[in-house]
């Protein structure tokens, strides 16, 4: 296949949270089909990457790699205790002043640079994610951001927001905060993916005499608490009831019946959202003229179970499809490769050097990603024939045969057949204990430089999960 390069404008779009089996075009939850018509009009137009991976979790380790092109995993120098923010999964801090982001390597050769986000994480007072960007807006007052401090919520108020089963000194004063950030919603632009998203839009309005361009938008939606107008949620559920807006990171398998539906129904009511103002960007960019001569890129940070497998938050251990399979499409220019779909593996780093490939950039130190689209399109093999995730204390790889989950000292060990009809419903490590040693010495091998000390020490002390084998690492 003749290369192609593309002197276009670049956009990333990035929704936080998002399920890939919540884009109807990558399928549907457990319970039931979730409504996308913009993101699946923008999946016909697109390359769907089948089998993307993030390359490390949560949050923050996540856009590092993003942002960076460079592996997290395995959290060297990652033992953050910042003042400004809470002490987080390994990795959660700010990009490392020596590694160049996208946004400074793009405007190094002539583009102009923005970030439209309200993913409150990346501003606290520690971190830099915004380094390199001509213009960066912050849209704030997600979660715990400190936009302010009153008024409180009444009793009424708060019980209507959180179930009482569901209270204590956390989730409570999580509530407070959020609702109090939230007081003055009179309409659904007040909503967040509907800010970010017009404002994006308005960007590409203020900025189109740039000559070429490269935007980042960050929706924390459908991230939780899943505020929505109400009409959003009755598209899942119409019965009325208490409200239910907060992941409880725990075991469903007790959990009343309606409190799970209604907190489906309010998941799946983001995502509508989050689609139909994702929607409102790419008319934006029709109107404009834009749609051809813009690469366009769509994915998101990791899933969230929500009741799947009797759990409801997101973890890295057990990992679980819910939350590690995430949905990357490409739309080129011209929406030329429409209908394209590859099953060949691809992280976010390797997004990262896809970028830089397209712009005709060469990245000012080695980076770790790989371009792919290339193989992707010509159906050729891609550069990876496993893919690494890392999350805390524990690492998933996943090959074409099989998904292991562990701890970085290797035990704790969970393996699951791909090839199974239902391959997360038994831990074969016991009987395959070669291809778990084969498996892990990817991660040993992916893990430059060793195990940090530290990241050991917290494997240590970490549970093993049900059903786990310690000694099929070993064997």
């Amino acid at each position: 296949m003749e290369r192609k390069q593309y002197p276009v404008n670049i956009i990333l779009v990035v929704f936080d949270s998002l399920r890939r089996d919540c884009v109807a075009a990558y399928g549907s939850p457990p319970w039931g089909k979730v409504r996308t018509p913009h993101f699946d009009r923008f999946a016909a137009e697109s390359l769907m990457m089948m089998r993307a991976f993030p390359e490390s979790l949560p949050t923050l380790p996540t856009r590092r790699a993003l942002y960076t092109g460079r592996r997290v995993y395995p959290f060297h120098n990652g033992d953050f205790r910042l003042k400004g923010d809470f002490v987080g999964a390994p990795g959660w801090g700010p990009i490392p002043e020596e590694q160049a982001t996208l946004a400074e390597m793009l405007a190094r050769e002539g583009y102009r640079t923005g970030l439209i986000a309200d993913v409150y994480h990346m501003f606290k007072p520690s971190k830099n994610f915004w380094r390199g960007f001509d213009q960066w807006l912050f849209l704030r007052g997600q979660e715990n951001d400190p936009q302010r401090s009153g008024p409180r919520l009444s009793r009424e108020e708060l019980d209507h927001w959180l179930p009482t089963e569901m209270q204590n000194e956390h989730t409570v004063r999580f509530i407070q905060h959020c609702m109090t950030n939230m007081r003055d919603r009179t309409k659904e632009e007040d909503y967040f993916a509907p800010r970010v998203l017009v404002e994006a839009a308005r960007w590409l309005e203020q900025n189109a005499d740039a000559e070429k361009f490269f935007l980042v938008v960050e929706s924390f939606d459908p991230h939780e608490p899943w505020l929505v107008p109400p009409h959003y949620r009755k598209m899942y559920l119409a019965q009325d009831g208490p409200e239910q807006v907060k992941s409880g990171y725990a075991d469903t398998s007790d959990m009343d019946e309606y409190l799970l539906a209604r907190t489906r129904a309010n998941y799946s009511g983001a995502v509508t959202m989050c689609d139909r103002w994702f929607g409102h960007f790419m008319e934006t960019m029709r109107v404009m003229g834009l749609l051809e001569d813009t690469m366009v890129i769509l994915t998101a940070d990791h899933g969230h179970s929500i009741g799947d497998a009797n759990y409801i938050g997101k973890r890295g251990y057990p990992s679980a499809r819910a939350v590690y399979d995430v949905p990357l499409m490409i739309r080129f220019p011209g929406a030329e490769h429409a209908g394209s779909r590859s099953d060949m593996l691809a992280q976010h780093h390797d997004v990262t050097a896809e970028i830089l490939r397209a712009a005709g950039v060469e990245p000012e130190t080695p980076i770790d990603g790989k371009p792919f689209v290339e193989a992707a399109l010509a159906g050729r093999p891609g550069p990876r024939d496993h893919a690494t995730v890392a999350w805390g204390s524990t690492v998933t790889v996943i090959d074409e045969s099989w998904w292991l989950n562990c701890k970085v000292d290797g035990t704790g060990v969970l393996l699951h057949d791909l090839g199974a009809d239902d391959p997360f419903a038994a831990n074969v490590a016991e009987g395959n204990a070669e291809e778990v040693k084969r498996l892990f010495a990817l991660a040993e091998a992916d893990a430059a430089g060793g195990f940090p000390e530290w990241l050991l020490e917290i494997a240590r002390k970490h549970k093993d999960a049900p059903g786990c084998s310690d000694l099929a690492a070993r064997a």
